[in-house]
């Protein structure tokens, strides 16, 4: 005889069945549950493997012998990185270290590009875009832009996997509604269940090792209305990476943004609750395909003090992010600056409330307290503006227009918690 065992939703602990009140019973934290309630939730959470299959586009093929012969590739010495240009090529300048060497040698053992998205901008747009991109920065060294040169500016077409895919999802969420009372706090809990379609198109993995995938990911999204089949044709004038991440290993992370995009999709139909938060979910995708491109992409290594710094361009839409410097004298000067803006207003407000209070002293100091937190809080925000550079954990933006359907929306009970909370009588807190 099969012995079943149920795991407590809130705590997880082994619940077993209580005779007293004919519920199913957490020893642990106590929640009691209804029978049928605590069944369905563990069918619900008892979620499939996620399964994702992928075939190849019919267009992807192995390089002819003839379009080989205008075309040259080497290797760069210094980090390994291999390049694709045109037969005209003589030096390439290798864009992940800045090495002029490059070794040439015959091209041959990867795939031919299925399409290529051409550049749209040149390399005056590049330093222009590096220009702006210093603008207004405060937390900058005053003389990063003046003594700051650029190193280094390559026109790269580097290697994606693109992805396609119908996603078909089911996601077991536990939502929470709080009521409060005069002395209590009652929280309701449910199992919410999303099940469902949706239809991905051309997720891009960068296939390279040495393009960091933070700045790959950032500099997203291309126009694809601007692709082409590929041709040699466009790589005059610029040289191309040739991949060196397979599809095998691509296709992990366009899995991981698939599954995260169905869950953040899922997650966004649900409305009315205090919290949400995921408890299992399963993604299974069919007509599964990939394919290969080359997209454009301006590199820019500026040094600064020694120190080299690396930006990167989309040469199709022209954003660019990287990392600048922070100088740490700054930080300093901004924070008191804005805690001295802000240390009169809250004494002033702290004085209107606490005026007539025996601690009247502690709110002077609490006020100056806060002020101090919030002007260095305010100044660190800005930090994040200096380093633009974020990996995409989702693929939200390849979702096909209108293609989500959702099969199943399940909101049920769960279970209730009851918490007492402390009650201010005269002045004092009553427990």
């Amino acid at each position: 005889m099969d012995i079943k065992e149920y795991k407590c939703p809130n705590c997880g602990g082994t619940v077993n069945f209580d005779s007293s009140s004919q519920k199913m019973k957490c020893p642990y934290c106590d929640t009691e549950f209804e029978i049928a309630a605590l069944e369905e939730y563990q069918k619900e959470i008892a979620a499939a493997k996620d399964n994702f299959g992928w075939s190849k586009e019919e267009t992807t093929e192995e390089w002819k012998e003839s379009e080989l012969e205008d075309l040259s590739s080497g290797s760069c010495p210094s980090c390994g990185a291999e390049l694709l240009g045109d037969a005209n090529t003589v030096a390439m300048v290798c864009p992940c270290c800045g090495n002029a060497q490059i070794v040439s040698k015959r091209l041959s053992g990867f795939l031919k590009p299925d399409y290529v998205i051409p550049f749209k901008l040149e390399k005056e747009n590049a330093v222009k875009a590096l220009k702006n991109f210093c603008n207004g920065k405060k937390l900058l060294p005053d003389f990063f832009v003046k003594e700051n040169h650029i190193n280094n500016i390559q026109g790269v077409y580097v290697p994606f996997w693109l992805f396609d895919a119908e996603a078909s999802g089911r996601v077991c969420f536990k939502a929470s509604k709080a009521k409060r009372a005069t002395d209590y706090i009652k929280t309701d809990y449910y199992s919410v269940i999303r099940e469902g379609d949706m239809v991905f198109e051309k997720i891009p993995v960068d296939g390279s090792e040495k393009m960091d995938d933070k700045y790959m990911d950032a500099i997203e999204p291309f126009d694809y209305a601007q692709m082409k089949d590929f041709d040699t044709t466009y790589l005059a004038g610029y040289v191309a990476e040739k991949y060196d991440v397979d599809v095998e290993k691509s296709k992990e992370r366009a899995a991981r943004r698939i599954k995260a995009s169905v869950e953040r999709e899922f997650e966004n139909s649900i409305v009315g609750y205090d919290s949400v938060k995921i408890e299992s979910s399963c993604v299974n995708v069919s007509e599964g395909k990939y394919s290969y491109a080359l997209f454009p992409v301006w590199i820019l290594n500026t040094k600064y003090k020694k120190a080299n710094y690396l930006f990167v361009m989309n040469g199709e839409s022209g954003r660019l992010v990287g990392k600048l410097p922070i100088e740490p004298k700054k930080i300093w000067k901004y924070g008191f600056i804005y805690s001295g803006i802000l240390g009169p207003i809250f004494t002033a407000a702290s004085i209107g409330l606490g005026y007539n209070d025996p601690n009247f002293a502690w709110f002077i100091a609490a006020a100056l307290i806060l002020a101090l937190v919030m002007g260095f809080a305010y100044v660190f925000s800005w930090k994040s503006q200096m380093d633009t550079a974020l990996l995409k954990n989702e693929a939200n933006a390849y979702i096909v227009k209108d293609s989500i359907v959702f099969k199943k929306k399940n909101d049920n009970f769960l279970y209730s918690k009851v918490s007492k909370v402390p009650v201010k009588n005269n002045g004092r807190i009553r427990r």
